[in-house]
């Protein structure tokens, strides 16, 4: 199979993701990405329901009105962040 790459932006992209990897050709980092969205879809998948009552939740902690303003959500996420865990 040939695949010919018309876009130069994504051919950079792809060429940048060789160098960086240090893949030795383009289908290694082809292999290597396809890989990765395939783990990440199965985690999805695996997750969905956890990840739907989550967001269900979040939604209803809205609704009652116990969202966190605008102006303080960098501050609470940068504190949540330095909470080990």
């Amino acid at each position: 199979m040939n695949i010919e790459i018309r876009d130069a932006a994504l051919e950079a992209r792809i060429r940048r993701q060789l160098q960086a990897t240090g893949s030795g050709s383009i289908e290694e980092v082809l292999l290597r990405l396809l890989e990765t969205q395939e783990e990440q879809d199965r985690w999805l998948s695996e997750n969905r329901e956890a990840i739907n009552s989550k967001i269900k939740r979040g939604m209803e902690q809205l609704d009652r009105g116990e969202g966190i303003p605008e102006d303080q959500v960098d501050a609470h996420l940068a504190k949540l962040k330095a909470k080990p865990e």
